[in-house]
């Protein structure tokens, strides 16, 4: 429960992922677990990813392999154990949840480059200053600890720039040419706001001013991932209290949320006729009196179907 937890925290803190973290059904827990945990994503096209899961496998596997120890009483018990994780699928999932046309669009918490200074120039003699002003504002904010990247190479055009810093993703932008350089400002651009709604002209040169700036707009970016992801997951949830909407909702490409004492059988025939499997019993659960969608018996808790990878 602490790892899953852990991993909860850090998809909505870092990753700004809104997963739901819950237990797995009996037909969808790790074989030989007594229990998983995992914490469910909705992607771009609305499939479940599990992002993290975390199992209590009980003295299951230490029986299998004779893994014992000697406790207080000088007696040999089997090992208890656990097994929590998340891989390199999550990296997908940070793709697959902020993505769009134009490519990557990362969380500043875990863009590698936060920031992106592009130096425009036409003439030969505007190159150097207008290169000594990138670099002294790379200076600047690389002191304040953020992480920025001057590109600075002569051999791709400003424009084919910006589209391949978009395409990886940078959070935000920074533009500076002659102009500029004359009135002791930049343009920034915010990845998360295509074209010129995203784009702020006349930004001070001045550490007091920009530094402070730059940092604001992270944050506000890594917010309006969350919101934007979480609205996203919101929208796309159906509440369901029968068979017949669950199908309705899953062949809309939603997830179906309802009450649940269904037994394996049950679960299976849902799997086989709409692709779709419990993805989890939320640890958030609705209060009052609940019928299972399947049998219509009395239930203590609704669960979460949807399609998955």
């Amino acid at each position: 429960m602490q790892m899953i937890d852990v991993y909860t925290k850090f998809a909505y803190e870092e990753a700004a992922i809104p997963v739901i973290p819950g237990r797995k059904s009996r037909v969808e827990t790790f074989a030989g677990a007594d229990r998983t945990y995992t914490i469910e994503a909705m992607m771009g096209d609305r499939k479940a990813l599990q992002a993290g899961t975390s199992h209590n496998l009980g003295q299951n596997f230490s029986r299998a392999f004779s893994t014992q120890f000697t406790d207080e009483n000088g007696q040999r018990q089997h090992v208890w154990q656990t097994s929590w994780a998340i891989s390199t699928r999550f990296v997908g999932g940070i793709i697959m949840t902020h993505g769009d046309d134009a490519g990557l669009m990362l969380p500043p918490r875990l863009a590698s480059v936060q920031v992106v200074i592009v130096p425009i120039w036409k003439k030969a003699n505007e190159k150097n200053e207008v290169l000594d002003a990138a670099l002294s504002i790379k200076d600047i904010l690389h002191s304040a600890g953020i992480k920025v990247k001057l590109d600075d190479s002569d051999q791709r055009t400003p424009g084919w720039k910006f589209n391949f810093w978009e395409m990886k993703g940078v959070p935000l932008r920074i533009e500076i040419g002659p102009r500029d350089v004359s009135s002791r400002s930049v343009v920034v651009s915010r990845r998360d706001i295509p074209g010129k709604p995203g784009k702020v002209f006349g930004i001070s040169m001045e550490p007091s001013v920009l530094v402070p700036y730059v940092k604001e707009k992270l944050d506000e970016i890594q917010l309006s991932l969350l919101n934007k992801a979480i609205s996203f997951r919101d929208s796309n949830i159906v509440d369901v209290t029968s068979y017949d909407e669950l199908k309705e909702a899953i062949s809309q490409g939603k997830w179906a949320r309802g009450p649940w004492v269904g037994s394996d059988e049950d679960e299976l025939k849902i799997k086989e006729e709409t692709g779709a499997t419990i993805r989890c019993f939320p640890f958030e659960q609705p209060q009052g009196p609940k019928m299972c969608l399947m049998t219509g018996s009395p239930a203590e808790e609704v669960a979460i179907f949807a399609k998955s990878y």
